[in-house]
C-alpha cells in the first residue's frame, strides 16, 4: 500500500503546500486529485517562495513524476501561465509532468456563468473565486463536459463546443443578462493551448497504477479542506469536488486498498475564506493579530482570511470522515506571543450542548462556542526541529489538541521554510509496514 494521501482538516489554507513539499522528498510520484486553480499551495524553498495552483508541489524536486489527475478541472490558460512562471524561475519539468486526458476543461462560459451567478445571489453569495470551477464540475456531472483529450481531436472539440456555447449563451443572455461567448474565438484559443499541452496529456490512471504495482511511493495531494467537501462540508458553502481522502480514489483512479497513510493537515488555529459558518471566528483585535502574524491572505486571490481559535469538533469530524493515521500541525509559531489560547471543545445552541460537529447549518451559524483556556508559552518556537526543545506549555497545547481530536501528530511545523519542522514519524513508514 504505497499511497500516502494528504488532506486539509479544516476549511483549506492549513499549510498543505509546505507539508506536501516536505513529504515529496520521500515520494516517487506526486498526484493532485481534485479542485482547480482556485486553490493555491505556497512552498518556501530557501529564500524563494513558490505559489502553485494546479501543478503538484513535487515539481520543485528533481526526478519526481507530477500528475494532474482526472478529478481536477483545468483552465489551460492558467496552467500554461503557471508552467511559464516555473520555467522563468529555472524549474525544468518536461518529462516530469503528466496530465490526465480525462480531466475536464474550464471554458470561458464557465467563468462567465460563475461570475454572473454570484452577482445574482446578492448578499447570499457562496464566495467563489469566479474562476469557473463550479460550473465546470456541473457540466461534468451533467455529462456534457469537455475533457483534455478532446483538445487532441479538433473535430470532436468543435462539435462539443458548438452545443455547449449555444446552451451557455442562451443562459447568459436570457437569465443573467450578461455578454455572450464567441465560439470561433474560443475554438481558436483552445486549439493553441492544445499545441502547447498535447505532449503532457496521457492516461494517468494507468501510469499511477503501474507505479503502485512497482511499489513506488505515491503522494496524493488534495486542494481545499474537508469542510469544503461538497458532500461532507458546510454545504452549500463548499467547493464543487471531494477534497476528502475518498476523492483520491475517484480523482486518480486508484483502489482504496492501495492507501497506506492519510495525513490530515491541521492549522494550530482556524481560518476560513469566503462565506459560510465559522463558530470560532474572532471578529476583533485577536482575529486581526492572527491574520497579520500568520499572513492569512489567500495565495490565489489575496483575500483576507477569517481567523479564529482552534475548533476540535471540526478536526475530529475530519479525522472520522478521512480516517487520518496522523496529523501535521502547522503554524504553531503564530501563537508564540499570546498570553492565553482558547480551544473550542463544544457548541451551545438553544440550551443544548454539542460535543460533536452537527450537520445542521443553522446550529453552526448561531451556536456559541464552548472553550477551554490554556496558558501561552510566550517564547519563540520558530525553527525548532526537536519536539523536546519546544516550550513545555507549547507541548501541552499540542498534546491537548491531539487528544481532543483523537489523532496523534507526525509532523509539527515551526515556520514557513522546509527545515523549520519537527518530524515525529517519517512518511510512508506505515505504508511500508502494512
Amino acid at each position: 500500500m504505497p499511497v500516502l494521501v494528504v488532506v486539509g482538516a479544516q476549511w483549506g489554507d492549513e499549510g498543505k503546500g509546505k507539508i506536501i513539499d516536505l513529504l515529496t522528498e520521500r515520494a516517487d510520484v506526486v498526484a493532485r486529485y481534485q479542485g482547480g486553480h482556485n486553490a493555491g499551495h505556497t512552498v518556501v524553498v530557501g529564500m524563494d517562495e513558490f505559489i502553485l495552483h494546479l501543478i503538484p508541489s513535487g515539481i520543485l524536486h528533481k526526478g519526481k513524476k507530477c500528475i494532474i489527475g482526472n478529478g481536477v478541472v483545468v483552465d489551460p490558460a492558467a496552467l500554461i501561465e503557471e508552467m511559464d512562471g516555473l520555467i522563468k524561475r529555472g524549474i525544468k519539468f518536461d518529462a516530469g509532468l503528466l496530465i490526465s486526458g480525462n480531466a475536464h476543461l474550464i471554458m470561458p462560459y464557465h467563468k462567465a456563468i460563475d461570475v454572473a451567478s454570484e452577482r445574482l445571489k446578492g448578499n447570499k453569495k457562496i464566495g467563489t473565486t469566479g474562476r469557473g470551477i463550479g460550473p465546470a464540475y456541473a457540466d461534468k456531472i451533467n455529462r456534457k463536459g469537455i475533457r483534455m483529450a478532446d483538445l487532441l481531436s479538433p473535430e470532436r472539440f468543435r462539435e462539443k463546443l458548438t452545443i455547449n456555447v449555444g446552451e451557455a449563451n442562451f443562459l447568459l443572455e436570457r437569465f443573467y443578462n450578461a455578454p455572450l461567448i464567441h465560439q470561433d474565438e474560443v475554438y481558436d484559443e483552445y486549439l493553441r493551448y492544445a499545441q502547447r499541452l498535447k505532449k503532457y496529456i496521457t492516461d494517468t490512471t494507468l501510469y499511477i497504477n503501474e507505479a503502485v504495482a512497482k511499489k513506488k511511493k505515491v503522494l496524493a495531494e488534495g486542494a481545499q479542506g474537508t469542510h469544503l467537501d461538497v458532500d461532507h462540508g458546510t454545504y452549500p458553502f463548499v467547493t464543487s469536488s471531494n477534497p476528502t481522502a475518498g476523492g483520491a480514489c475517484t480523482g486518480l483512479g486508484i483502489a482504496p486498498n492501495t492507501i497506506g497513510e492519510i495525513v490530515g493537515i491541521v492549522k494550530a488555529y482556524t481560518t476560513r475564506v469566503g462565506s459560510g459558518p465559522f463558530p470560532t471566528e474572532l471578529e476583533n483585535a485577536m482575529g486581526e493579530h492572527l491574520r497579520e502574524r500568520g499572513r492569512e491572505y489567500g495565495a490565489t486571490t489575496g483575500r483576507a482570511r477569517r481567523c479564529g481559535w482552534m475548533d476540535t469538533l471540526i478536526v475530529r469530524h475530519a479525522a472520522r470522515v478521512n480516517g487520518f493515521t496522523s496529523i501535521a500541525l502547522t503554524k504553531l509559531d503564530v501563537l508564540d506571543t499570546l498570553d492565553e489560547i482558547n480551544i473550542c471543545v463544544g457548541y451551545r445552541y438553544k440550551g443544548k450542548l454539542y460535543r460533536e460537529m452537527p450537520s445542521d447549518l443553522e446550529v453552526l451559524e448561531q451556536c456559541t462556542p464552548q472553550y477551554i483556556t490554556m496558558p501561552g508559552w510566550k517564547q519563540t518556537t520558530i525553527g525548532i526541529k526537536k519536539y523536546a526543545q519546544l516550550p513545555k506549555k507549547a507541548r501541552n497545547y499540542v498534546e491537548k489538541v491531539c487528544r481532543l481530536c483523537g489523532v496523534k501528530p507526525s509532523i509539527i511545523s515551526t515556520g514557513a521554510r522546509r527545515d523549520e519542522t519537527i518530524i515525529l514519524e517519517k512518511p510512508f513508514q506505515k505504508a511500508a509496514k502494512r
